[in-house]
């Protein structure tokens, strides 16, 4: 199968890479005239580009007709996952693109372990691990993670720009089936999912998301990990909006 990129620079029947892209295609993978790879651009289309020119730092390809990738989900997820410790984020963030999320937001709140240190640096790595992991498993668009925000409270504020939120919470909630088989459920196409870090969330906080227009959902009998959670949760949205079938 040809290798997968994400770029820009497209349309026209042209298209090129630029940057670290087109230093793995031609100097990595010793790409010559000729080869083909799959280009993908930011709307989630797909395109078969045939490598015309290679130049230091850049790949320049003609390109077929787009098509709409099928990979892709028809609601746009976007994960805010309380922020856990020893490195746990980068299995999050890899396993979640891998399930279909479009947005990772990481966040501190009242009862998070982990401290913010060199956020900047962990970001750029953090990025790094969703194209890496976009591109292993076929996605039409890069998914991209987000600085993380500084308490629940800025959470809370965020959740105006989706259709529905969806806040999991270890003390229970409704059914998951039941809200998305409603008609604001499959109404909904940009769906906000947060789940909490080890220490889950305090009660002022559950309150606080409630309060903001949040639907409180169950986890089910067991209390999950920090790391399973947002997994099992994506794996059940996807399922339950007939994407993962």
């Amino acid at each position: 199968m040809p290798h997968r990129y994400f770029t820009t620079e497209i349309g026209q029947g042209r298209a090129a890479l630029t940057g670290s892209d087109a230093h793995h295609l031609a100097d990595v993978m010793r790409a010559s005239v000729g080869d083909q790879v799959i280009l993908c651009d930011p709307h989630a289309v797909e395109y078969l580009g045939t490598v015309t020119a290679i130049a230091p730092g850049r790949v320049e390809f003609s390109v077929t007709e787009g098509y709409p990738s099928a990979a892709e989900p028809d609601v746009e997820v976007t994960l805010f996952a309380g922020y856990p410790k020893l490195g746990k984020l980068e299995d999050t963030i890899r396993h979640s693109v891998e399930l279909g999320v479009r947005h990772v937001v990481p966040f501190f709140s009242r009862y998070c372990v982990a401290a913010p240190k060199k956020e900047e640096a962990k970001n750029e790595r953090y990025n790094r691990v969703a194209a890496e992991a976009a591109k292993q498993c076929g996605r039409g668009v890069l998914p991209d993670v987000a600085m993380p925000l500084p308490d629940f409270a800025a959470v809370c504020d965020a959740f105006h720009a989706f259709d529905l939120v969806l806040f999991f919470y270890e003390c229970g909630g409704v059914s998951l089936r039941q809200v998305l088989g409603g008609a604001p459920g499959r109404e909904a196409r940009r769906i906000a999912v947060v789940t909490g870090s080890e220490g889950g969330f305090a009660p002022e906080e559950a309150a606080l998301a409630a309060a903001h227009g949040a639907v409180t959902v169950g986890l089910g009998p067991r209390i999950l990990r920090c790391e399973t959670a947002p997994l099992a949760v994506l794996a059940a949205v996807m399922t339950l909006t007939g994407n993962l079938e």
